[in-house]
């Protein structure tokens, strides 16, 4: 039997976080939680403008399958608490919400420092 999903479906996931996700932040561990991702783990932090096409956010074709949520570079991050950087987390503010999780490549920072944060992809693949 046969699976599949319209793009809508996959983008409604997608826009979601685009419409919702107003900070990233980066992380010393993986948080679970908006507060570890905030609080507990956060070493530096920016402000992302939500809407898909309205800079930070672009929703495209997957890579392979599916559909993907690519996140803008973030440059020259000010960093506020000094240690290794390996997560990236995407909140939403107002409602203490923890929406994307990934990894990074490791990376030491000093705090008064600045780090950047490459484009990345957040991509859900057809159903198999």
């Amino acid at each position: 039997m046969g699976k599949s999903l319209h793009n809508d479906t996959f983008d409604a996931m997608l826009n979601y976080i685009a419409n919702n996700g107003d900070k990233l932040c980066v992380c010393s561990a993986e948080p679970t939680t908006y507060t570890q991702a905030v609080t507990t783990y956060e070493l530096a932090d920016v402000t992302l403008t939500k809407g898909a096409g309205n800079g930070d956010y672009t929703i495209g074709d997957g890579d392979v399958s599916g559909r993907k949520l690519a996140v803008a570079e973030q440059a020259n991050i000010d960093v506020d608490v000094a240690g290794t950087a390996t997560h990236i987390a995407i909140v939403d503010v107002s409602n203490t919400k923890l929406l994307l999780v990934t990894t990074c490549v490791s990376q030491a920072v000093s705090s008064g420092g600045k780090v950047t944060i490459q484009t990345f992809d957040c991509e859900v693949g057809d159903p198999t």
